[in-house]
């Protein structure tokens, strides 16, 4: 159960990578389209509301207009034929005649009949249109008495004004007759309008609609258009950066992008002939050092035989060497050895930077092969071995024995007696794995431990420190200590190193898949740590079959 849940969150995870991965790539994309978008919806309600409010004014004036006139009109005609206090009945019969117009509209009359009482005549419909249904502002207006002026000719004048009930807008109107008499109110349904108006708004929001898909496909296309060629850009740069310094891009058009594809292959081009220049170059100092490396061993050969015998007559009592020559021949002896040893750090550094060095793997017992090599260089009184038998690893006994020499040479040379050289192992990943699985069952638990208890000599890490008790390495020589040729100061006397052994170290190290740090210990002196993996053959292998296992993952998901 952990390891599927654990499964199907490592592919959710890979999944949403692969969602925002996409989201990234089109990122541009989506920018140019939104931005065509919102131009495009801008432009297109701002055109449909103009339209819209525009296509309202003149719909609903036309209509108020002729309404409002024709309704001033029936006043004249038939309410300005009553007499000043009409009955209720000539109210009534006024007011059917006034709604029979062309604009049917529904009319209320107010008057006064000749008792003095105010008498009221609709044409009814609408559900009987009142004096309750008129705005009392409108009211208010259409009965008080305007002062006449030279601008104002009338008492009185025609109000009106729109209202909504019910959802549905009607037009109220009122006005009253000049020099007395009744008092007209006209009600008009505006809801053909309404509905007119609201054809016109679906019609524009489609409109509208469509204007924004279309403008969204054009900045697709737009967008499309012009990122094509910034995608190739990007294309060929990955290709550029991965060391395919031939790539090139095609370039068509006069415009800014064929200017900026011109430019990149022109950069390309520099680049790639730098680079071969470079490489040119660096082949040709390497196959000087090589052939320097090469031609330089014959002589050193003879000059090595040589010095070997002339060692020999300075170790003999009795010699023939005059006594003030020995120490002229004391320094060539020790000379030519510096030089040997130059010349075959130099063989040895030309082989790593051609990547010619290779590996002979055996299995062995790393505290035998430290013992063995500070007893071939005699430095058992000088070093204290802290390493316990029974740790074997997989490595290359002979470029162990390099880097050891090199480590504990170095800290004999310029650290302080004594040297500690300690072993220790640290586990691997499969360790880790067990405790994990562990918790699915007993009886599965029990199978992994074994299977890893069975794996465990191709598994983990070894580790070796070397450690001395001098002064310890300034911090800025630290960053330095493996360069090659290195010297912490311009006027450090020459030592009888190369300049050579520390990189070396390094370079071996790397090659088995390990790693050297240096550091000072919190107690004093100089720490070098090297880590190696247990089995440099299956550490390779897992290698691959983790990157083929990513490469399956990825197609999966």
């Amino acid at each position: 159960m952990t390891q599927e849940h654990q499964g199907g969150g490592r592919g959710w995870s890979a999944a949403r990578k692969g969602v925002w991965s996409r989201l990234r790539l089109t990122s541009l994309r989506l920018r140019l389209v939104v931005v065509f978008g919102l131009v495009a919806l801008t432009a297109a309600v701002s055109a449909s509301g103009i339209a819209y409010w525009l296509n309202r004014e003149s719909v609903l004036t036309r209509t108020q207009d002729a309404v409002l006139r024709d309704f001033e009109k029936e006043m004249q005609n038939h309410a300005g034929a009553l007499p000043e206090h009409p009955t209720q009945d000539e109210l009534q019969r006024t007011a059917g005649q006034m709604a029979n117009s062309s604009q049917r509209f529904t009319v209320l009359l107010v008057a006064e009949n000749p008792e003095g009482q105010t008498v009221y005549g609709s044409s009814g419909g609408l559900n009987g249109f009142s004096l309750g249904d008129v705005p009392e502002s409108l009211r208010e207006a259409v009965t008080e008495r305007q002062k006449i002026t030279a601008g104002n000719k009338y008492p009185h004048h025609l109000y009106w004004q729109r209202i909504v009930e019910d959802d549905t807008p009607y037009l109220v109107a009122g006005t009253k007759l000049i020099g007395g008499g009744a008092t007209g109110y006209m009600l008009k349904s505006l809801e053909p309008e309404a509905k007119d108006l609201g054809s016109l708004a679906w019609s524009l929001g489609i409109a509208t609609g469509l204007a924004l898909i279309g403008s969204a496909l054009l900045a697709h296309a737009a967008a499309t258009t012009v990122l094509k060629p910034v995608q190739r850009l990007g294309t060929a740069a990955r290709r550029l950066g991965e060391g395919k310094l031939d790539t090139r891009l095609r370039v068509s058009g006069t415009d800014e992008l064929a200017d900026l594809s011109r430019t990149f292959n022109k950069a390309a081009e520099a680049l790639e002939k730098r680079v071969a220049d470079m490489a040119a170059r660096d082949e040709a100092s390497r196959r000087f050092v090589a052939d320097m490396s090469h031609e330089l061993r014959t002589p050193l050969t003879a000059i090595t035989a040589v010095t070997e015998v002339l060692e020999e007559e300075l170790e003999f009592e009795g010699g023939g060497i005059d006594p003030m020559i020995q120490p002229a021949v004391r320094l060539v002896v020790s000379e030519t050895r510096r030089l040997n040893d130059l010349v075959e750090n130099l063989m040895e550094v030309t082989r790593f930077d051609a990547g010619t060095a290779r590996l002979v793997l055996d299995d062995v017992d790393v505290a035998d092969q430290i013992t063995a090599c500070i007893d071939a260089r005699a430095w058992l009184d000088a070093v204290e071995l802290d390493a316990a038998r029974g740790i074997h690893a997989r490595i290359d006994p002979r470029r162990l024995d390099v880097i050891l020499a090199n480590l504990i040479g170095n800290a004999l040379k310029h650290g302080g007696s004594p040297v500690r050289v300690s072993v220790r192992e640290e586990p691997g990943e499969g360790t880790e794995g067990v405790g994990a699985v562990g918790a699915v069952g007993a009886a599965e638990g029990a199978e992994v431990a074994e299977e890893t208890e069975a794996a465990d000599p191709s598994d983990g890490t070894v580790v070796i420190q070397v450690r001395d008790h001098g002064p310890g390495i300034p911090e800025e020589v630290l960053p330095h200590v493996f360069d090659r040729f290195y010297k912490a100061s311009a006027s450090r006397p020459r030592s009888e190193g190369s300049g050579l052994g520390l990189s070396i170290a390094l370079e071996n190290a790397h090659i088995h898949g390990g790693e050297i740090t240096a550091a000072n210990s919190p107690e004093g002196g100089a720490v070098f740590t090297l880590r190696l993996p247990r089995d440099v053959s299956a550490a390779e292998s897992g290698e691959k079959a983790g990157d083929a296992g990513t490469k399956g993952a990825g197609g999966d998901t």
